[in-house]
Order: C-alpha cells, then sequence, then structure tokens
C-alpha cells in the first residue's frame, strides 16, 4: 500500500464520496492479498461488507437541523429471537397499513439490538433516517432545554414529505430521566412536562421510534405517549446460542480463511456461564476471528475458548478438561493443535492411572 492510497482514502471520506471510497479500500484489499497478507485483506473486505448501507433518495429538500443528525441506515441488522421479530413484523403491518401508530418505545438492556432495529425498519420502508441529538437539545441554562424541545419538534413538523422520514430519540432517557440526577428537578420537570405535550401534538404522518435502558424508571405518563412498548429483553439462553450461531456464519462467508466448524463454535459458546447480548456476542466473536494467525484455520476458536471460557487459558491445552468438558477427540485436536492419535493415546494413559 503507498502514501497515495491512503491520501485517497481521506480525501474520498471528506467529500463523502463513497463510490471511490469503496474502490480505493477494495484495491488496498487486493494490493493486501497480493503480497500474502490474505488475512487482512479478508478484514477490510468484512468490513466493507458490514459497512454495506441503504441510503434512499431524499425527499425533504436540503433540510438542516439543530438538533437532529441524518444516519447511515445499514442492511444486516442483528438476529433477533422469533417474539421480537414477530412484533417488530407487527410494527411494519401497523405502519404500512396506515393504522393509526406511529410512536413505538424499544425498552430492554444495551447491546439487545433496538437501535438496530430502528435503522433495519427504516431500511425495509425505504426511509431516511434522522437521529436526535440530545447533547445539543439539553442546556444548562433555566428554561433553555424545554425551548428547545419546542424547537426540536417545530423541525419534525417542517418535514414536507414525512412519510419519508423515521425519527429516533436514542436513549430518550437522557432527556427523560435527567430529572433524578439534576441540580434542579423543577428545570427538568418542566423540559419532561414539554417533552410530554410535544409528543401529544406530533403529527402522526412522522414515524417516531424512542429507546431506553431504564424503562423500570420512566414515568407512566411518558410510557402512555407510546402506541407500543417492545422489550428486546426477551432472550432465552437457547435465542442466544442461535445468534452467535448467525452471527458465526455471517463472519465465516466474510472471512474465507476462516475454518467452518459450527458445532465446535456452539459447543465453546454454551461453556459460558452468561451468554451476553447480541451486540457484545458480535464484538467477542469479531475479535476471536480478527487477531487469529494467519494460516491457522482454527485459531479463531483457541481464541474464542480462552475469551469465553472459565479458566480457558489453563483448559486449552488440558486434554483431559477438555474431554471432560464434552469435546470429541477431533475437537479437542482442534483445540490444542495436538494430532488425534496422540489426544487418544493421551486419554487411554489417563483412563489407564
Amino acid at each position: 500500500m503507498k502514501k497515495r492510497d491512503v491520501l485517497n482514502l481521506i480525501r474520498y471520506h471528506s467529500e463523502h464520496n463513497d463510490a471511490a471510497f469503496r474502490e480505493e479500500a477494495y484495491n488496498i484489499a487486493k494490493d493486501f492479498d497480493a503480497t500474502g497478507d490474505s488475512q487482512l485483506a479478508s478484514y477490510i473486505l468484512a468490513l466493507l461488507s458490514d459497512a454495506n448501507t441503504f441510503v434512499p433518495q431524499s425527499d425533504s429538500g436540503d433540510f438542516s437541523s439543530e438538533f437532529l443528525r441524518k444516519e447511515t441506515v445499514v442492511q444486516h441488522a442483528l438476529p433477533l429471537p422469533e417474539a421480537i421479530t414477530q412484533d417488530v413484523q407487527g410494527i411494519l403491518n401497523a405502519i404500512g397499513n396506515h393504522a393509526g401508530l406511529h410512536k413505538f418505545l424499544f425498552q430492554g438492556p444495551a447491546g439487545t439490538g433496538k437501535t438496530e432495529t430502528v435503522k433495519q425498519i427504516t431500511s425495509i420502508m425505504k426511509r431516511e433516517l434522522y437521529v436526535v441529538d440530545f447533547s445539543t437539545v439539553v442546556d444548562s441554562r433555566l428554561g433553555q432545554t424545554a425551548k428547545n424541545i419546542v424547537k426540536l419538534f417545530d423541525e419534525l413538523d417542517s418535514f414536507t414529505q414525512p412519510e419519508q422520514v423515521v425519527v429516533l430519540f436514542d436513549e430518550i432517557d437522557a432527556l427523560a430521566m435527567d430529572r433524578v440526577d439534576s441540580r434542579d428537578v423543577r428545570e427538568m420537570g418542566r423540559a419532561t412536562s414539554t417533552l410530554l405535550k410535544e409528543l401529544d401534538n406530533m403529527s402522526d404522518r412522522l414515524v417516531l421510534f424512542a429507546t431506553t435502558n431504564l424503562f423500570k424508571e420512566f414515568d407512566n405518563a411518558l410510557i402512555r405517549r407510546f402506541d407500543a412498548v417492545i422489550d428486546f429483553g426477551r432472550y432465552t439462553r437457547e435465542d442466544l446460542l442461535d445468534i452467535a450461531n448467525a452471527i458465526m456464519r455471517d463472519y465465516a462467508n466474510q472471512f474465507h480463511f476462516v475454518g467452518k466448524n459450527l458445532r465446535l463454535f456452539r459447543k465453546i459458546m454454551a461453556l459460558m456461564r452468561r451468554l451476553p447480548y447480541p451486540g457484545d456476542l458480535k464484538n467477542v466473536i469479531r475479535t476471536a476471528i480478527a487477531f487469529s494467525k494467519p494460516g491457522d484455520e482454527y485459531d479463531y476458536l483457541r481464541r474464542l475458548y480462552t475469551a469465553v471460557v472459565p479458566n480457558g487459558e489453563r483448559t486449552v491445552g488440558d486434554i483431559e478438561a477438555l474431554r471432560n468438558q464434552g469435546f470429541t477427540v477431533r475437537e479437542i485436536e482442534v483445540l490444542t493443535g495436538v494430532s488425534r492419535s496422540t489426544v487418544s493415546r493421551g486419554l487411554k494413559e489417563a483412563d489407564d492411572e
């Protein structure tokens, strides 16, 4: 890779020239592959694939905002359990059939896919996504936050074609819950009252989503302003194992140097005492793959084992401990790098003692 390639990347990024940026990045990946660094080439290609975006044509004119930022809409969302998937389908049906439902609250722990699901819904509906920047809304000056909320909703009313827009109040607790920690409770009380009033008066032509991790702390008055509340905390352990498998399949298709052994992968993940939610699952799996050794198709499984299994760094080389965890001779060979014949002989000697 030459200095010119890096400069081109920076220039295309600053010019918002996505097509040229991606083409330059693909060329860099090809250069790495040609020089023998196929792992890094695959990683770049995977990042480009993961960043695949859908940008609908704007029908809102040259809209500029003090409080809203336009967000890129992704095509690849985190997998969801069936119960939540059905609720999302219900939302799409309600909006598509003009059922009068247009304000939705997604609540649940961090990493459960709330924000990514809003982006996916926006993509499916072929709309533009605008996210409220709460750092510009909340103001320390007396009465200013409430005034900013009014101005924000005035901006929402200014969309000429609201049917082509989705608005996201991501982590709405940044506004609705600040009253708990604020030195001036009355000030945040005024802001919350203003928010409730503006939500009541919002046009039903505009679709609004909000997300929160602090649903239990919400006032019922705020909850009632939403037409539906979707609980994103409904993951069983089997759901999370299935989702981990789905994430792994996606990465296996992107990283061609990865040895596909989903059965062993699932066994490793099942040894976790507590499976994380999809957002963290994705990070754990991606890190194990990205930092695996070039030319070693199963190194990511060893890295994953040591990262997620209690005392994994100690037991990854202990063939008897691995057998006691339910791994077959072939799977122990993969995890230890020791041949099957040597594994079998070692286990037999351990049984004979």
